[in-house]
């Protein structure tokens, strides 16, 4: 597995922690301190942030578990790669991908776009 890709596996491992100490060490791991993430319903400035916006998806998509929908693609400093969310082994509920730019072994910005969303 390269560099990027494992990034990317901690990288949903953190979406993953409902743990809060644990999700604190991966994204330590992951983010730089000052990183963004943005995605069409939100746009969060700094690892603390990040974190609550985490720990906000997991209390409104409770049980549900992020995984990787397939190969990292990444050239440079920037990687692409999709992501699901749902039961594991069932359907995805969400589709999304993001890609992200990589400084020193860390994410420094996320921009997350969503393919599949349930309907209203």
């Amino acid at each position: 597995m390269s560099s990027t890709e494992n990034l990317v596996a901690r990288y949903l491992d953190a979406w993953n922690a409902t743990d809060a100490a644990e999700r604190a060490a991966v994204l330590a791991e992951v983010f730089a301190e000052d990183a963004c993430y943005t995605d069409p319903l939100v746009d969060a400035d700094g690892r603390d942030v990040i974190d609550q916006v985490i720990a906000g998806a997991q209390a409104q998509f409770a049980g549900l578990v992020f995984t990787s929908g397939g190969p990292v693609d990444a050239h440079h400093n920037t990687a692409r790669f999709t992501w699901h969310l749902g039961v594991p082994g069932d359907e995805p509920l969400v589709i999304g991908f993001d890609v992200a730019v990589i400084e020193n072994d860390r994410f420094t910005k996320v921009y997350g776009f969503l393919d599949k969303v349930p309907a209203a």
